[in-house]
């Protein structure tokens, strides 16, 4: 395998950046591109759900490197911009304002892009730092609070506007909040957190649409048919990759780019973190994760594979939760059908650890204010990407 002399990364999140950071530990000395469409340099998404929207934290802290540290990489950074097209032919990457890159090897990086469905055109979304500084600023003169959607971001967002005194609805179509990422049985733990902060739960039905004129809210009307006041929606109900620009470009796309093991996507081409959805030839299914871990973990096979390696990627997948004074901690999957035994810990005394077993042994630990528990327990998983545990 031939290595390039110059690898362009679309994507000036973490994964991209890690990419980026590894390359150069790994000594090479190529040219390498940066392109972000956010004008800002990179910064980190968990904290802007937390410590930015409760105002813990400033703008500038959530920068992931000092500005000295991203000039020792030697990149050349093209933040504000908007790759537009692909064209693998010529290894080239189409910006939005016209200009072509061309690239050795390339790494898409483009993350996740909100969903909003019709009739949902007021509510904030809290995807990138600036949506967090716009709903930081909203939230001083809201009251009353909609959160639509609660999986992990939308439980974090209740528990920061109930931490700003706001008083909030929680609505989810699922039974309990986060029942994607920890099954009915957990998720009442999630459930009883919130309704003992004062946080009002409507699950098991969907939002239809905002209720409002003149650009302001008034309530959310539910699918049943009640309305829930509220000044202040966010949409925290679902995001899909960004793969917009890649349409036209000849690259599998299903839910993400289609990669192999090694998160190979095309000849010179590979992605990372939310964007790639990979096979995992142990079990025959492909995955896509959305945490911060699989970004940062994927992009250091990435860097090995562009520098000639042929590592694959097999991970016991990770991520964590800040809900009020409760931190969630997840290594490995929960099947829907997987049996929940807690085996240190009472969840009634708020600190516990919990297995998820499934036929053949253990495929997740998870910690309720017990991180050094869920990682003791994390050695116990046998299969890290259990069949039909991940699509």
């Amino acid at each position: 395998m031939t290595i390039p002399d110059d690898v362009l990364i679309v994507g000036a999140s973490v994964g991209g950046l890690t990419v980026a950071e590894a390359l150069r530990r790994k000594g090479f000395t190529g040219r390498i591109r940066i392109v972000g469409e956010e004008p800002r340099p990179p910064y980190d998404r968990p904290p802007l759900s937390k410590e930015v929207l409760i105002g813990r934290w400033s703008a500038e802290a959530v920068h992931l490197r000092p500005a000295g540290g991203l000039d020792e990489l030697q990149v050349d950074w093209l933040l504000g911009h908007r790759a537009e097209r692909l064209r693998l032919d010529t290894r080239t990457v189409v910006l939005d304002r016209g200009k072509a890159l061309s690239y050795g090897a390339l790494v898409i990086a483009t993350g996740l892009v909100p969903c909003r469905p019709a009739g949902f055109a007021d509510a904030r979304t809290l995807r990138t730092l600036d949506d967090a500084l716009r709903l930081k600023q909203d939230l001083q003169a809201a009251r009353r609070v909609a959160v639509i959607g609660a999986g992990v971001l939308g439980c974090e967002v209740a528990a920061a506007c109930c931490a700003l005194g706001k008083q909030v609805t929680l609505i989810d179509p699922g039974p309990v909040p986060m029942a994607l990422q920890l099954g009915a049985e957990l998720g009442g733990h999630v459930a009883a957190l919130h309704e003992s902060r004062g946080v009002r739960l409507r699950t098991g039905v969907g939002a239809a649409r905002l209720i409002g004129a003149d650009g302001k809210t008034s309530g959310v009307e539910l699918t049943s048919g009640e309305v829930v006041e509220a000044d202040l929606a966010v949409l925290a109900a679902g995001s899909a990759p960004a793969t917009g620009w890649l349409a036209d470009s000849g690259l599998h796309l299903d839910d993400g780019v289609g990669c192999d093991a090694s998160l190979r996507a095309a000849d010179d081409v590979y992605a990372v973190g939310d964007v790639a959805r990979w096979h995992d030839p142990g079990t025959g299914t492909t995955a896509r994760l959305e945490t911060r871990t699989n970004a940062t973990e994927q992009a250091l096979v990435v860097a090995e594979n562009i520098l000639g390696g042929d590592r694959r990627y097999s991970p016991i997948p990770y991520f964590w939760s800040d809900q009020y004074d409760t931190k969630i901690q997840v290594h490995g999957v929960i099947a829907p059908q997987a049996r929940i035994r807690i085996a240190e810990g009472n969840p009634r005394e708020g600190r516990f650890l919990a297995l998820a077993e499934g036929d053949d042994g253990v495929t997740a630990a998870i910690g309720w204010n017990h991180p050094r528990g869920v990682r003791t327990a994390r050695r116990m998983l046998r299969n890290p990407l259990p069949v039909g545990g991940i699509r």
